[in-house]
């Protein structure tokens, strides 16, 4: 078994309709990054991307199912590197600075670099913005860590990261996906402020914040619920304790003027949500044990990927 004498690092571009930007954005990693090979993702894009990016010299693959996060997982699993460094191909991140994402894993201080944006207000709408905030406090809150821009789509990876990371996302909930496993499974990783371009003229943002926003907030429900279930169950029990003591205490203050026990639907009501109250506690008891198990489980194949690949 011998390791190659250099690493190899692939520049990995999710592609849908960029026809505008993915000749600019290909030269431009191939002047930060020569030794890099490049990877164009197409997914099913309308316009001539796939063959432009062709023609600049470009590794292009199909992804029929549509989406980012699709394209995403279907990168991290077909392309074979030592360091990853994956960008949108809309011209809107500084491919000049690419070095600076794959430096610090080239000598193994962490195993994720962030491209934390910078940028006008023209270049970012002002649903996102708004969005990016709220998200990152809810994550913030949720996880007791923060990232400065949990959805920057401009990082870079070691090996290991890739290869062990269990990309479910299928749309622009990805970068929620990644941003919550480095948190979560408490990966080294670094933020570097960079700045955020404007779109060229003719050139349409994918992400919408009405539409996909709803998405991004699913996402980090259903990922709280399963890394963090004891206080997820914890919070709904709580609910369903405050409810059901709030229906009660006007039928314990009618028992104690007539001395009758309250016979009437609410009664019922209280006893059920007092009773559901209990459930989901243990539930949140329950099922923090096998996410326990999972989370170790997920680590150990994380730290079985060799950081560098093996020949």
């Amino acid at each position: 078994m011998q390791q190659p004498s250099a690493p190899v690092i692939a520049v990995i571009l999710p592609c849908y309709n960029e026809a505008l930007t993915i000749e600019r954005v290909i030269k431009d990693f191939r002047q930060a990054l020569p030794e890099a090979e490049i990877y164009v993702f197409d997914n099913n894009s309308s316009d001539d991307s796939a063959a432009l990016a062709r023609e600049a010299g470009a590794h292009v693959r199909r992804v029929d199912l549509q989406g980012k996060g699709n394209v995403v997982r279907r990168m991290f699993a077909d392309v074979e590197a030592d360091i990853y460094v994956m960008a949108d191909a809309d011209g809107t991140y500084d491919a000049s600075r690419a070095r600076e994402l794959v430096d610090p894993i080239l000598a193994g201080e962490v195993d994720t670099v962030i491209a934390t944006r910078i940028g006008s207000e023209n270049a970012f709408p002002a649903g996102h913005v708004f969005g990016n905030k709220v998200f990152n406090l809810i994550v913030r809150w949720i996880f007791g860590r923060r990232l400065a821009d949990i959805f920057t789509g401009y990082r870079a990876f070691s090996r290991r990261f890739v290869k062990s990371f269990p990309a479910h996302s299928e749309r622009f909930d990805i970068e929620t996906e990644l941003s919550i496993f480095i948190l979560e499974q408490r990966i080294p990783v670094r933020e570097i402020p960079m700045a955020y371009g404007e779109r060229p003229e003719g050139s349409v943002s994918k992400l919408q914040s009405y539409r996909d926003g709803p998405m991004i907030l699913m996402t980090i429900l259903r990922l709280f619920k399963e890394s963090r279930p004891l206080a997820f169950f914890s919070w709904i029990s709580l609910g369903f304790a405050v409810t059901s003591l709030g229906l009660a205490l006007p039928l314990v203050d009618e028992w104690l003027k007539t001395g009758l026990v309250p016979r009437q639907p609410t009664a019922i009501l209280s006893t059920g949500l007092a009773v559901f109250s209990a459930l989901s506690l243990v539930a949140g008891f329950v099922l923090d044990s096998v996410a326990r198990a999972y989370r170790e489980t997920r680590h150990l194949r994380y730290l079985s990927v060799p950081p560098r690949r093996v020949e």
